[in-house]
């Protein structure tokens, strides 16, 4: 059934109180690489569920996350000076430490009574993986969920950072639960490329070309996590029934790809505009432990997807999937559209979304959200050991 505008708006909206945001904001989400904070800029301008924000590293190591304007005067603080005990704005001085406090109000004789109206909102910044993760929400902050592929030593690690998306965060999410869209997107697309693309992608073209004789949908409740799997059954001459991998719940996929499992981070940056981030884990030969420092996980950067005549380059997965979300509008308008049976999938995704908002709406927390560090020690989906046998690329 399409939705109404008023629950596309509901669903969709990532700021500031709005119904989504709100749910959103009970969720640590993926900020940037850790590496593009240095010593010689050590600060950065992020805007993040419809936030102008800063983050940043001072002198003594600490990560802080605050409103990119100053209080004072409104001053940017993406140029403010960096100290040992926080960030200080090049306007006028007030200074800021990681936990939003106002420490410092030079030239201000009544300081004491002014910094407690200054202090910014307690946002919270943790380094995992090569990633900054930030948390938005209400205090107390839950735990920064420590998912296998972003902790396990028994293999390394790889960042990719995609180029802006110009469509909602959830139109990305709501494809991670279409089972069938690999057929046409993907394998048909690059089928009908040029030779030598083809030829690079065969492997992906003989797989997902495969008939997709039947599907399903699990929706998969974890004491650290809720999603929905996606079943499919292929048939052909290698016919295979693959249980798929969750689309974690509200804006995360884990996929096999290639010879490694990438999660798929989902970042909302408003309401028109998503940001994602990759962080492919590959096991070790024989699974064996290996020392990779976050500080040296590599991080790549993803193409623009356009050509320069303005048009899709469709040749790779990830400009295909771009160009299906982008082309559904900047917030794609779900009250005239015509769902199928195998849109099933989507459909318990809007539901549990509407569930979890209405549940924040009540006082309640929603699901995912971890509290308890004995289910965060290693979040395990059961599929890093899988590796060797998995899809040259899965979405």
């Amino acid at each position: 059934m399409a939705l109404s505008e008023d629950m596309n708006l509901r669903l969709t909206q990532v700021g500031p109180g709005t119904p989504g945001g709100n749910l959103l904001r009970r969720y640590w989400m993926a900020l940037c690489p850790a590496s593009e904070l240095t010593a010689e800029r050590p600060r950065r301008r992020l805007r993040i569920l419809g936030e102008d924000l800063v983050v940043y590293r001072d002198l003594s190591g600490r990560y802080g996350l605050i409103p990119e304007k100053c209080p004072h005067r409104n001053a940017s603080l993406a140029f403010g000076f960096v100290e040992e005990d926080g960030i200080r704005c090049a306007y006028h001085g007030w200074k800021f430490d990681v936990s939003g406090a106002c420490i410092d109000q030079p030239f201000e004789p009544n300081a004491d009574k002014l910094k407690p109206l200054a202090c910014r909102p307690p946002y919270k910044v943790e380094a995992l993986a090569g990633m900054l993760f930030g948390y938005m929400g209400p205090m107390p902050a839950p735990l920064l969920p420590r998912w296998e592929m972003l902790v396990s030593d028994k293999g390394t690690r790889e960042i990719t950072v995609l180029p802006l998306h110009e469509c909602n965060w959830l139109q990305a999410q709501e494809n991670s639960v279409d089972p069938v869209h690999t057929y046409y997107l993907h394998a048909e697309t690059l089928r009908r490329q040029a030779p030598d693309v083809r030829g690079e992608n065969a492997s992906a073209i003989a797989y997902f070309g495969r008939p997709i004789t039947d599907y399903d949908f699990d929706l998969v409740h974890e004491p650290a996590y809720t999603g929905i799997r996606k079943i499919r059954e292929y048939g052909g001459e290698h016919p295979q029934r693959e249980t798929g991998h969750p689309a974690i719940f509200p804006n995360i996929l884990v996929a096999p790809q290639g010879k490694g499992i990438v999660m798929h981070f989902r970042v909302p940056v408003d309401d028109t505009h998503t940001r994602i981030f990759w962080v492919d884990f590959r096991s070790s030969e024989g699974h064996v432990r290996v020392r990779q420092p976050d500080n040296e996980i590599p991080v790549a950067y993803a193409p623009h997807p356009k050509r320069p005549d303005g048009d899709y380059d469709l040749t790779t997965f990830i400009n295909q999937d771009l160009m299906a979300w982008e082309t559904q509008g900047p917030r794609y308008d779900r009250s005239g559209e015509l769902l199928g049976a195998s849109d099933r999938g989507v459909t318990m995704l809007r539901k549990l979304l509407r569930e979890q908002i209405d549940l924040v709406e009540a006082g309640g927390e929603p699901v995912g959200v971890i509290r308890d560090p004995a289910i965060n020690e290693i979040i395990t989906f059961g599929v890093t050991d899988d590796v060797d046998r998995l899809a040259p690329a899965a979405h």
